[in-house]
């Protein structure tokens, strides 16, 4: 096997093109990786021509800083697992978008070779983090917007730092003048926005010197600490953006590159060359919107004009990733002021009247390079609730279904969190809630979609490989009546003593004005006019339930099938900023009555779990039936089906 001291030896040749590619790539560590599997970790370096049409869109490229080729040099972290034996290389390579810096790598059974890499170019480097190192237009300014929720009481100052998860810092001010910045404070979404003056605000630090503390552009301050159960909205204006969106062009030679490469510029050895046929990307979360993005704004083209995946997977992905933007936040959400939803989230054209921004489909520029993958869509209940799905399935008018092209499928599951649980299984308390999640009103929702996804990504294989069409989309619509207003009435939501209405969970979706200098259709560029002027609230539709609260007209879960109870893609805050609203994108859960006397005594409208199994055997029966009716089907496979059961056999469930 050729480790990191082999490719090492050829790094005294010199580059010799021009043109936008892989340059060098260096394995740094090679260890096993399971039987008969190696995992690769290092580094790779890349070129882009600032004029080639492949890389023009990236905004603010032609700002950054130029070789003496007139190329512009970025880098990134990358982890290889591929087979010992080329033999036992199925053709078939996985790309998985990382999370935050985040991303799982391990061997392939099928003998997948898997790909991981950085492409955040604003996270750090650090150890066991995918990153990417990319250039700053140096001398570029523009308005930054950072909000501040759940600062804890009386705290003096706090960092202004934007994102979820992996929080990094933002830009640095060009003053630290606040007459030359404004901060406004908010009680709750939707309320007016409060301007604090700037004599009662300061960038400083004061944890260790009172009000207005020691000057930091990194740090802000407020006149007697902050109130807990407010937002703060920040806007500024930056210096020296750097240029995130190359990290779509990271991602697109890189593995353009493994595909076809066979040595780099300084002749390092493409580490997994020949054994590369049908490229495959998936993406769970933000990482999927990565992927919707990375296909709209054309990069599934590579320099040469060839296709870069044959396959794609974006998994519950709502919107597009704010990557390519100036001063962006692509590790944000969906909450108040953050963009991604600007553009188009459709994978057929339509014509988006509502907004006035035109005819587009998120599939335009690779229908037009005759680059466009096969697209499985999996998308679940959370989405539509917490991160504003309902515009990708009916448009920004909400009055008709959109049509799926014949290259795309989608499958919805039906009253999940988002992802689904991580544990599954049947606890009649729901799941665990893990740290640092907010307060909700309904214990966590328990239904694991893993599964099924798992099934989903062999049929994916099947659909690129071998030609093999997966099943026939399954998700709710407005034709089948499966698809309503949101409200409780329309849905046919029970009512639950105890249980909240799900209209108050769900996230509106917000026509921002972000200014003339952002191109909307692309969601690109740069965002002059913050906050955003919001123009109005979007129409929103949400699946109908059955007689339990479970939604209906999605993939057939076993957990669906067998319930234990209601499962809600939504919950309600309890607690701070927020309260009374939408709790996130986290799903709740209420189990049914064990017996009839007990739903008799708390009101309860849904049948006892007595009265629809009889017995824990009875229970255990009928978990099976779904589950072997599953794999019949398609829908999971035999091993994920045979945990199941276990599951089943082994929870409280009427014992």
């Amino acid at each position: 096997m050729r480790g990191a001291g082999w490719l090492a030896l050829a790094l005294i040749a010199l580059p010799t093109m021009a043109e936008a590619r892989v340059t060098r790539i260096v394995v740094e560590r090679s260890e096993p990786a399971g039987d008969g599997f190696t995992l690769l970790r290092g580094r790779y370096e890349g070129e882009l021509d600032p004029n080639d049409p492949h890389n023009r869109i990236i905004t603010d490229l032609s700002a950054a800083p130029r070789s003496a080729r007139g190329t512009v040099v970025y880098g990134a972290t990358f982890a290889i697992v591929r087979p010992n034996d080329p033999t036992r290389a199925s053709g078939v390579l996985f790309y998985d978008v990382p999370n935050r810096g985040n991303a799982r790598i391990e061997p392939d059974p099928s003998g997948h070779i898997r790909v991981i890499s950085g492409w955040q170019g604003d996270i750090a480097p650090q150890p066991g983090v995918q990153t990417a190192t990319v250039p700053i237009a140096a001398g570029l300014t523009g308005p930054v917007l950072q909000r501040f929720v759940g600062v804890a009481a009386g705290s003096a100052s706090v960092p202004i730092v934007g994102g979820i998860v992996r929080p990094v810092a933002r830009p640095l001010p060009v003053s630290l003048d606040t007459r030359a910045a404004r901060l406004w404070m908010q009680t709750a979404d939707g309320a007016p926005l409060i301007p604090i003056a700037a004599g009662d605000w300061a960038f400083a630090d004061c944890r260790t010197r009172p009000f207005p503390g020691t000057p930091d552009p990194r740090q802000l301050c407020v006149r007697g600490g902050f109130v807990a159960d407010r937002a703060y909205t920040l806007v500024y204006t930056g210096r020296d953006p750097q240029v995130l969106g190359i990290g779509f062009a990271a991602v697109r030679d890189l593995v353009a590159f493994l595909r076809h490469g066979s040595r780099d510029d300084h002749g390092n050895a493409n580490p997994v060359a020949g054994l590369v046929r049908w490229p495959i990307v998936t993406g769970t979360s933000q990482s999927g919107n990565f992927v919707k993005s990375f296909l709209h704004l054309g990069f599934n083209a590579d320099e040469s004009g060839r296709r870069v995946f044959d396959g794609a997977n974006p998994d519950i992905a709502a919107r597009q990733v704010p990557l390519n933007i100036r001063f962006a936040v692509p590790g944000g959400a969906a909450d108040l002021f953050e963009l991604g939803s600007e553009g188009a989230l459709w994978w057929s054209r339509y014509h988006d009247r509502t907004r006035g921004r035109g005819t587009s489909s998120l599939l335009d520029r690779c229908r037009a390079s005759n680059t466009c993958p096969k697209i499985i869509e999996t998308i679940g209940s959370a989405e539509i609730w917490g991160l504003r799905l309902a515009p990708g399935l009916v448009g920004t008018d909400a009055r008709r279904d959109l049509p799926l092209p014949a290259d795309v499928r989608r499958y919805y599951f039906g009253s999940v969190t988002h992802g689904g649980s991580q544990r599954g299984g049947f606890p009649l308390a729901g799941e665990a809630t893990p740290p640092g999640y907010p307060p909700c009103a309904l214990p966590l929702n328990p239904v694991r979609t893993a599964d099924v996804r798992r099934a989903l990504l062999a049929r994916l294989v099947e659909w690129v490989r071998d030609d093999r069409a997966p099943p026939d989309s399954r998700y709710p619509t407005i034709a089948a009546g499966t698809l309503v207003r949101p409200d409780a009435a329309a849905m046919g939501w029970p009512a639950i003593p105890g249980v909240p209405l799900p209209q108050t969970a769900l996230n509106r979706m917000l026509d921002y004005d972000v200014g003339p200098q952002f191109r909307y259709a692309d969601e690109s560029g740069v965002a002059s006019r913050q906050p955003p002027r919001i123009r109005r609230i979007l129409p929103a539709r949400v699946p109908r339930v059955d007689r339990d609260g479970n939604e209906v007209g999605g993939v057939p879960l076993v957990a669906l099938a067998v319930p234990i109870g209601t499962y809600t893609g939504w919950n309600v805050r309890t607690a701070g900023y927020g309260r009374g609203g939408s709790c996130g994108f986290i799903g709740g859960f209420v189990p049914f009555a064990r017996t009839e006397a007990e739903r008799r005594q708390r009101s309860d409208p849904r049948p006892s779990l007595a009265a629809r199994y009889g017995d824990h055997a009875g229970f255990v029966a009928q978990v099976r039936a779904a589950a072997e009716r599953q794999v019949r089907d398609g829908w999971l496979l035999p091993e994920d089906a045979a945990r199941t059961i276990a599951e089943a056999e082994a929870s409280d469930v009427l014992r």
